[in-house]
């Protein structure tokens, strides 16, 4: 291997500490929402809003604080992978809720 390449393999990318205080500050303000829309009465949508509240900040835990954003594309793929069989089993799960006989006993 040449010398350039073996550099670009060890090569990190550095995230200075103004990006951690941003995603520090959506985390609170996602907690915040989060807090917030929990006394709105929205009927059904409150659970709806609350996990797309927890996806937002999921998403950019996994990508700041697990340096998943700045990682080889076998890393992101892994992540892709691993949400891909989240959402099968999700999946799974609710179509076997929905297609009980629910009250016919």
């Amino acid at each position: 291997m040449s010398e350039q390449t073996k550099h670009a393999e060890h090569e990190h990318h550095i995230v200075g500490p103004m990006v951690y205080v941003a995603i520090l500050l959506a985390l609170l303000v996602g907690t915040a929402l989060t807090v917030w829309a929990s006394f709105l009465e929205l009927g059904p949508w409150n659970p709806i809003i609350a996990l797309a509240i927890a996806t937002a900040k999921a998403t950019l835990v996994v990508l700041f604080f697990m340096h998943v954003k700045y990682s080889t594309k076998l890393t992101k793929l892994t992540v892709v992978a691993g949400i891909f069989t989240f959402l099968i089993l999700v999946s799974m799960t609710l179509a076997d809720y929905i297609s009980r006989a629910w009250g016919s006993w």
